[in-house]
């Protein structure tokens, strides 16, 4: 069965950087679009970043353009979100999801703060 196991969430300072995971199992990863989302608390979800199944193709909300980037080892069928010059209004929890959103992982925590 489907499997996504985001990693990697945590508390950062503002401007800081860090790297979540999603480890994917039980399907051809490198045949899917993959997202990222995101929802902060109080708030609806957000789609964060898109990526093609080669990694040749990325795409991005316009809240994360020039400080996220989104990136895929098929190798090791594994998505990652580059996360650079974080803002408190990054704090949510994030997922990763499939290219037409059927599989969700359970989400990883990322609280922006000083």
């Amino acid at each position: 069965q489907v499997q996504l196991v985001e990693s990697g969430g945590g508390l950062v300072q503002p401007g800081g950087t860090l790297r979540l995971s999603c480890a994917a199992s039980g399907f051809t990863f490198s045949s899917y679009w993959m997202n990222w989302v995101r929802q902060a608390p109080g708030k609806g979800l957000e789609w964060v970043s898109l990526i093609n199944g080669h990694g040749d193709g990325t795409y991005y909300a316009d809240s994360v353009k020039g400080r996220f980037a989104i990136s895929r080892d098929n190798a090791k069928n594994t998505l990652y979100l580059q996360m650079n010059s974080v803002k408190p209004e990054d704090t949510a929890v994030y997922y990763c999801a499939d290219g037409d959103f059927s599989s969700w992982g359970q989400g990883t925590q990322v609280t922006v703060s000083s």
